[in-house]
Parts: structure tokens; sequence; C-alpha cells
């Protein structure tokens, strides 16, 4: 069986990444030809971090520049008004000069297709998944890939936009329930975040809001100790202890966080691994959410085990939400790495016991994952409707996971 570029299935890893990238850098006019607007939040989330996974296992400085472009570009279309709407600039109404020194001030647009639902438009819950606005859940996942990149480039800057991110995304998709108490979070807000577009919650987006910033906090600390970083931010330059608590306090009150989704699966287990990370660098303490995500997460890939998921034909399967599932396996070995390195930072022996034993008994899942890999790496699934009519999230999720098995490192300990 070849590849699409005629190569043989399932060659060396870094040289199937390398051609998914390529493609995505071609197509979406990183590299000239294509079309640079061509911007989905999700999808250019996970290429940050592929291009970035790239340059640490090639040493490729052109890997991590096409990660800088691509941020600037999103920063660029998404953090603007929609071409054909009445409102031009920024989204968070800042001039020309100050938006660019800001571009994350007033949250970032989907980048779907069709223009947002007008306030007096009824909801048609088919149509509005192509609708624009923002989504909590997109923009976390944006806030990761800036961390990621200032960890890469060591310039603060990307991982300050970050922090703003988290800031303004909380403020606007935060409400409190008519009968009070813990503030909730609306699933979908319109393109300036004056009203929520879709009432209706997102299970996993306290916790993911939880994770992020925590992690932009951390990675703030690290960067801080660079002199060239300290001199060129002030140590107040990114407050959001406020938000992580407000955040905390959503996520205590939130879970179980079980799903038979293979995404959100992905998602609870990437989580873990970055908790776990943080923990083992010193910049949180373990408690019962590393437990209980991992435990939640495994319930979810046992249900899929036992049923149809890994035989049903290409045509009725979606890559993304598969590949999702598969990174999201190969992240736990950054979990396992994190307790090996720092056993003492993680609870008491009968925690740290329970933990080894989950993690021991999780380790036939990265079977799981090789065989997803291995199906969307063949010429005849990526040849398919269904690989194409999402070719660009496919691809870079796919090159996601793949990376994601050469090597799992700390979200924050290759600062020096």
């Amino acid at each position: 069986m070849l590849l699409a570029k005629g190569r043989p299935m399932q060659q060396d890893p870094v040289t199937d990444a390398t051609d998914l990238m390529e493609s995505f850098a071609e197509r979406t006019g990183l590299r000239g030809g294509g079309d640079p607007r061509r911007r989905y939040l999700w999808t250019d989330a996970f290429a940050v971090r592929a291009f970035v996974g790239l340059h640490r296992a090639t040493g490729s400085e052109s890997w991590l520049s096409d990660a800088v472009t691509l941020a600037g570009l999103v920063h660029g279309v998404l953090g603007r008004h929609r071409p054909d709407s009445p409102r031009k600039g920024w989204l968070s109404g800042l001039s020309e000069e100050e938006g660019a020194r800001r571009p994350t001030a007033g949250g970032l647009r989907i980048g779907k297709p069709l223009r947002e639902r007008l306030a007096d438009e009824p909801l048609d819950e088919r149509l509005e998944w192509e609708r624009d606005g923002q989504y909590f859940h997109y923009l976390t996942r944006w806030m990761q890939a800036l961390t990621t990149l200032a960890v890469a480039t060591h310039d603060p800057t990307w991982n300050l936009h970050s922090a703003e991110l988290g800031r303004v995304a909380l403020r606007a998709f935060a409400f409190v329930p008519p009968a009070g108490g813990t503030p909730h979070l609306h699933w979908k807000m319109s393109i300036d975040l004056s009203r929520p577009l879709v009432r209706s919650v997102g299970h996993h987006d306290p916790l993911d809001g939880f994770v992020s910033l925590l992690t932009a906090r951390a990675v703030h600390r690290r960067l801080r100790l660079d002199p060239l970083a300290r001199a060129s931010i002030a140590a107040s330059g990114l407050a959001v202890d406020a938000e992580i608590e407000q955040l905390r306090a959503m996520t205590a009150r939130g879970g179980p966080w079980g799903t038979t989704d293979p995404l959100g699966i992905g998602g609870l287990l990437e989580a873990s691994a970055t908790i776990a990370s943080l923990v083992g660098e010193g910049d949180a303490s373990v408690d019962a959410l590393l437990h209980t995500l991992l435990a939640d997460a495994h319930r979810g890939i046992d249900v899929l085990a036992s049923s149809p998921f890994l035989s049903r034909p290409i045509e009725v399967r979606l890559a993304f939400r598969e590949l999702g599932l598969s990174t999201g396996i190969r992240s736990i070995a950054g979990v396992r790495s994190a307790i090996s390195a720092h056993p003492q930072r993680f609870g008491s022996p009968a925690s740290l016991a329970a933990l080894r034993a989950r993690l021991e008994a999780m380790e036939p899942l990265e079977r799981m994952a090789a065989q997803i890999e291995s199906l969307w790496l063949r010429s005849d699934a990526q040849a398919s409707e269904i690989w194409n009519s999402h070719r660009d999230i496919n691809g870079v999720m796919l090159a996601a996971s793949i990376l994601e098995r050469c090597a799992r490192g700390s979200a924050v300990s290759s600062v020096p």
C-alpha cells in the first residue's frame, strides 16, 4: 500500500508528518500559493503544534518559522471582523496599531464559512454548525498553541497573548444560572462576544480553560528566568490567578468527565498529561482531578473498545475525531515520564500506587492509537471523500498524533 505521494505506508514517522504538513502549508498559503485567508481556528491550533513538533524532531528552524507565520496569519484573519461584515478592523475595537500589539484582546473567530446568526434570526441547529462565532473550546486550543509557541521561541509575547485570550474568553462566556451558584460557560458566543449564540454548556470547557491558564502561568514563570525575557516583560504582565481560581471552582463542580466521544476522551487524556507535567515541574499540586480524568477517560475507551468503533467502514468515520483520541493516548507517556522523574510530588504512597496501576492498565491502549494512525496513513483512506471533505483538519491532527508518538515533552521544562 502506498501513500498519496507514492511512498510506502508507515514510513519514518517524521517523514510522514513532514509530508502532511508540507501539503497543508502549500494549500493554505503559508509559503505562497493557496489562500492565506483560509483559516480555521481548531485546525490552525493543531498545525502550530505539529510545526513545533517537527522543529523539535528535526532541529530545522524552517518549521518554527512556519509556526510563527501561521500564528500571525490567524491573528490577522480571525482576530478581525469577517470580510462580508459591515464592521471592520479588530474584534476588540482597538486601533490598528494597538490591535496588532494585542491581537487576542477581542477573542478569535472560529472561521466557519457562513456569517453568524443575527440577533433576530431563529436558531437552526443544523445550520448553526456552519455559522461563524466564537467557541470557548477553540479559544483554549489556541491558547495552548500560543503557549507551545512561546516555549519553542523563548518569546513571552505569545504567552501573553494566550493569557489575554483566556481572560477575555472567561469574562465573555461565563454566566450565572438563574438559580444562582457557580458560573457556567456558554458554548458559543457572537463574533463580538456580546451575546450567546448557543446557550448550552460545553462539558469540558471549564477544564480546558483551567488547564490552559495553569500552563500559561507556569510558562510565564519559566520564561522570566531568561534574562532577555525578564528585561522585556514586567513580572506583572500575566495576571491570571483570579481566572484560574474561578475556573478551578467550575472544574470542582463539574464532572464526572466521562464521555464516549473519541475526541472528548482524547482531550481528557491530554489534560491529564498537562496536569501531570505541571505537577512534576512543581507548578501545581496533585489532587483528585488527575485520578478522576484518567479513570473517566479509561472507562470511555473501554466502551469504544467493546463496540465496532475500529471496524466500521471508512465512509462512516471521521478521521479528526479518531485522531484526537490517538493523540490523547500518545500523551499518556507524558504522565508516566512526569511520575518517573518526580514521584515524590504525586501524593501519598497510596495515591502514587493508584496512578501507576492505572497507567499500567492503560498501556495496551497504544495499540488502539497505532491502529487509528495506520488506517489514516493509508492511500485509500486519504483518497476517500470523508477524508478530503475535512482534509486540512484531518492532516494536521494526523501529523500531531504521529509527532506525539515521537516525543512527549513537558509544556514548561524546555524553557531555559
